[in-house]
Parts: structure tokens; sequence; C-alpha cells
């Protein structure tokens, strides 16, 4: 069920199938010379919108905007504060709550370490404030790690390479600019450095070059079931379980 576009009504019925959601979180973020900035947000919520039609989900609408550290000098990029991010996060989960949601799955198609440090923190703050919700937080490569590593051929492979480049050719591929080089970044960690792109001038992590639309088909089928699993597994954890 998209919450986008459904009415008050299906909602209220809805709420008879299913007390859990997909909060989709991305970013309008560089993705090489190929993809589109809003590449993070728009190929989590597709996978969501699948998950979805295996099993009885609501979906909420995606929010486009994330905090953004290693791409924030890169053209196009626009990064919120971790603070607000956390901020509307809380916000989301409180007024889905109030409307009878327990069960929040908070998926991230911007894997940014920073950024998933605050969706953890809401989701932390959350729970010690409502005793009956359950939270899981997940960026799209945890989502990968968990069900397709094994289609993967670029080792290390993370940010426009050939996993993303392959779901964006599945998805949306009017939007795909042909191929960039394959590249890694080069940050001097533990180092922090003001001239980012310096460390990482194609904004490519991995090998473009690897992806086809059949691989992102593969892709998101397979994420798809990770998410409809999370979600039994939300819907029947206990805190006790393993104690």
């Amino acid at each position: 069920m998209l919450i986008a576009e459904i009415t008050m009504s299906e909602f209220e019925k809805g709420l008879d199938l299913t007390r859990t959601i997909v909060l989709p979180f991305g970013s309008v973020e560089e993705h090489g010379p190929h993809l589109p900035l809003g590449t993070d947000t728009m190929q989590m919520y597709e996978i969501a919108k699948l998950a979805a039609e295996k099993r009885p989900l609501f979906v909420a609408p995606p929010v486009f905007y994330g905090l953004c550290r290693s791409t924030s000098e890169h053209p196009g990029t626009i990064s919120i504060s971790g603070e607000t991010l956390k901020g509307l996060a809380l916000d989301l989960l409180h007024s889905y709550f109030a409307q009878g949601l327990r069960n929040f799955l908070i998926l991230s198609g911007h894997a940014g370490g920073t950024h998933l440090a605050y969706l953890i923190d809401a989701g932390e703050i959350f729970l010690r404030q409502k005793e009956e919700a359950r939270v899981a937080v997940a960026s799209i490569l945890d989502l990968l790690q968990m069900g397709a590593r094994d289609l993967l051929e670029t080792p290390n492979d993370s940010h426009a390479g050939e996993f993303e480049t392959s779901l964006m050719e599945h998805f949306f591929p009017e939007l795909v600019k042909g191929r960039a080089p394959e590249e890694y970044p080069h940050f001097p960690k533990p180092i922090l450095v003001r001239n980012k792109r310096k460390f990482w001038p194609g904004g490519v992590w991995g090998d473009p070059h690897r992806a086809s639309a059949q691989k992102g088909r593969l892709f998101a089928e397979r994420l798809a079931a990770v998410i409809v699993q999370l979600a039994e597994e939300i819907e029947n954890f206990k805190e006790d379980q393993n104690a």
C-alpha cells in the first residue's frame, strides 16, 4: 500500500492487514556522470514497492534528502544536517505511530556511515519513547549483503558502480547516460579533507561496466525478498527471545 496513492479509507482498512511500514530514505547526491542525482531514493522506493506487492506493507513517500559528507563537493549534491535528518525521522515515526503503525523499517538507499548513524539514533530514541514500537534500520548495501551479494562481480562495489547502475538500468533505463570509468575513492583516512573531490574526482565507487538491466532485475527481486523477510521478523520479534 503506497501511502501517497491511497485514500484515508484504504489506509484505515490497510491497518487490518498490517501494522508494518517501510520508510524509504535516500539523498540528492552525485552518482558519477552517468546516473541521476536521485538514484539513492528512486531505487530504494522501487524496491520497497516490489516488496509491498509480495505481502501487505505500507510504504511511505520517500525522503529525498540525506546527509552527504564524502560527496559534498561534487556538483548536484544537496545535503542536510544530521540533526535535521534525525529530527525528520523522529517526526515521521511519531506521526505514523499515532496513525496506528507499530513496526517500522527505515531503509536507506543512501549508505553513508554518518547518514545512517543519525537514522539509527532516531530509531533508538523512538524505541525508548514508545514501548509498543519495533524499529529496524538498514541501508541498501546491508540488504545487498543479506540477500544478493553473490550476484555482484565487483569487489568492494558501493556507489554508482555495478550494483546501482544495474538497478537504475532496470528501473529507469532512460535516465542512465552510458557508463562511467571504474573508480574508487582514495581519502587519506583518518585525516579529514576540505577538497573531497580531489580524492574522489569521478564520484564512482565500483565498475559500472559490469552492470546490466538483467542484473538489476535480479538485484531488485532479491532485495525485495529481504525486505519481506525483515517485515516478518520484526512483526514476530520479542525483546526477550534471545535471553
